[in-house]
């Protein structure tokens, strides 16, 4: 998504740039008060969540946007439990990454806390889904899945991340889109991708449904075949797999990302806040992330992401009732 760059980097640059963020009294970034700036991560280090913030705190930092950081991590529930610290704060400096996950994880844990209890900032990046079968599958592509699916839903197990997952979320959707219930799927949640691995190199399920960054180099390697990608566009880091719409399923998953504040701030405050991440999307140390790990620039902010929030919050409520993991 193209947007006009206003440089926060440091240098000449960033003084007049942050001058113009604290044009409001009260405002989240003010001169000398950047080291308030915290990031809360609901779940544990070393996930994706907790990767994409630690990423954009160092942006932040070496770009300029701000001189302080703290990234914190509060575990629990698919992020549920951070959500409900996020709802009873009244610090306007304080960001919370997000994701896909969560919104299934409010249904599935049946919390108190929406996400229209607090308040939408931006959504950040988003990375495929990719489907893959295990090395003696009888078929390599997604339609010849899909008809051995179709034949025998329970005797056709995939192999996925936690329960209610975007992973889990994506097969209801397929499955949907093929005429097969969702409620009879046999998924099989593992508790990490090299589980899942070992369970598609032993032949132990007919597919199995993760990020790129799972499967990705056995695909690579011919280890497994790759069915699809979740994607509307096919992903550079496996550009020989074609996408689900390509091959005839009306099915398009992102495993996004992105950020929320508390309730109640100002629209000052909020759009100081909205300011920031633009401008942190715009560095050039961002974009270099991007390519790095493969992240898809989804930017959307403000009233645009909370629109989106809400879209995303019905059809996975939906998909989890058919699955059986929500009531209706």
């Amino acid at each position: 998504m193209p947007l006009t760059r206003r440089s926060f980097l440091a240098g000449a640059v960033a003084a007049p740039a942050l001058a113009t963020l604290a044009g409001c009294a009260g405002t989240v970034v003010q001169p000398g008060d950047l080291s308030r700036l915290r990031m809360m991560v609901p779940a544990s280090t070393g996930g994706g969540w907790d990767t994409t913030a630690r990423t954009m705190q160092r942006v932040i930092q070496s770009s300029g946007v701000a001189r302080n950081v703290q990234v914190f991590n509060v575990e629990g529930a698919g992020g549920v439990i951070g959500l409900g610290q996020l709802a009873r704060q009244d610090d306007d400096a304080l960001l919370m990454m997000m994701g896909l996950v969560m919104v299934g994880a409010v249904d599935t844990n049946d919390s108190s806390t929406r996400l229209t209890d607090v308040t939408p900032i931006a959504r950040l990046i988003g990375e495929t889904e990719l489907i893959v079968a295990p090395p003696d599958a009888p078929y390599d592509d997604i339609a010849g899945f899909v008809e051995v699916w179709k034949a025998d839903p329970a005797g056709t197990p995939i192999a996925g991340g936690s329960a209610g997952g975007t992973d889990q979320i994506l097969a209801g959707l397929l499955a949907q889109a093929a005429g097969i219930p969702p409620g009879e799927i046999n998924y099989i949640p593992y508790s990490g991708g090299g589980e899942s691995l070992s369970a598609l190199l032993g032949n132990q399920v007919a597919a199995g449904i993760g990020g790129t960054a799972d499967y990705g180099e056995q695909v690579k390697e011919g280890a497994l075949p790759g069915l699809a990608v979740s994607t509307a566009e096919r992903s550079d880091q496996v550009p020989d797999v074609p996408t689900l719409l390509e091959s005839g399923f009306d099915v398009e998953v992102s495993n996004w990302r992105g950020v929320m504040a508390r309730p109640g701030m100002s629209d000052s405050a909020r759009e100081d806040l909205i300011q920031l991440v633009v401008d942190t999307h715009d560095s050039d140390e961002w974009q270099e992330a991007l390519e790095s790990f493969g992240w898809d620039d989804q930017l959307l902010t403000g009233d645009d992401y909370g629109e989106f929030l809400a879209e995303e919050e019905a059809r996975v409520r939906e998909i989890l009732i058919q699955i059986g993991l929500v009531d209706g």
